[in-house]
């Protein structure tokens, strides 16, 4: 019986409804960011089209203010489609850059791992910023093998930003699931001053940045 923190609406808002929306808080708020996929919302990219509508909608008026997404990246056609459209960034959710313990932990369906990645190049093409929303789990993110995969990725993709997550999940049960075998973890510190290390220009903090900050933001994290 607990009741929700807030209404949710019974219908698929139209582009029109949803740029009626954006429209005002761009146009009005300083340093605003207009935000998809927040919190329990599920994929936005399920409904790219319909939000690549009412982007390009309120950028033919407004130009202030900064439109993200959060997303998994599954679809790399919706991502070009937000690109074109005047998106200005996106943070992409990743337990692992290793492609098993990606599976296993989210179960991708209708897509693939090697989607993530294309979908984050896309992104880059168009210049847009990118951030990883990285799931750390103590002992299993900070083994040797992962550090080394997750710089390899960083390296790859070009991305502009990691921001820290503590994965909040039983442990027991994410330990057996992902059936990883760690060698001895060097902890979550080393691996951030590792990734700060060899990538000295990478954003590294906890929250989406407006635009007016993808290059002066003072990492949170040293």
């Amino acid at each position: 019986d607990c009741r929700a923190s807030h209404q949710r609406i019974r219908f698929a808002p139209t582009s029109q409804e949803i740029a009626e929306v954006m429209r005002n808080h761009l146009s009005l708020a300083p340093h605003s960011i207009v935000s998809f996929g927040q919190g329990c919302e599920g994929e936005p990219l399920l409904r790219a089209e319909t939000i690549a509508a009412a982007i390009a909608h309120v950028r033919r008026t407004v130009h202030k203010g900064t439109i993200h997404m959060n997303t998994n990246a599954s679809n790399p056609s919706g991502v070009k489609l937000l690109c074109e459209a005047g998106i200005d960034s996106f943070r992409v959710s990743i337990n692992s850059t290793n492609e098993k313990l990606y599976n296993r932990y989210f179960a991708p369906q209708g897509y693939a791992f090697s989607d993530v990645l294309e979908s984050i190049r896309i992104a880059k093409k168009y210049n847009k910023f990118v951030s990883f929303n990285l799931l750390v789990f103590p002992g299993v993110t900070d083994s040797d093998a992962e550090i080394e995969a997750l710089c390899a990725y960083i390296k790859n993709t070009g991305i502009d930003m990691v921001q820290w997550r503590n994965l909040n999940i039983d442990p027991e049960y994410y330990c057996d699931h992902m059936h990883f075998d760690s060698s001895k973890p060097k902890g979550v510190a080393h691996l951030i001053k590792t990734v700060a290390r060899r990538f000295p220009h990478l954003k590294m903090g906890y929250f989406n940045l407006p635009k007016e900050k993808f290059k002066s933001f003072n990492n949170l994290i040293k």
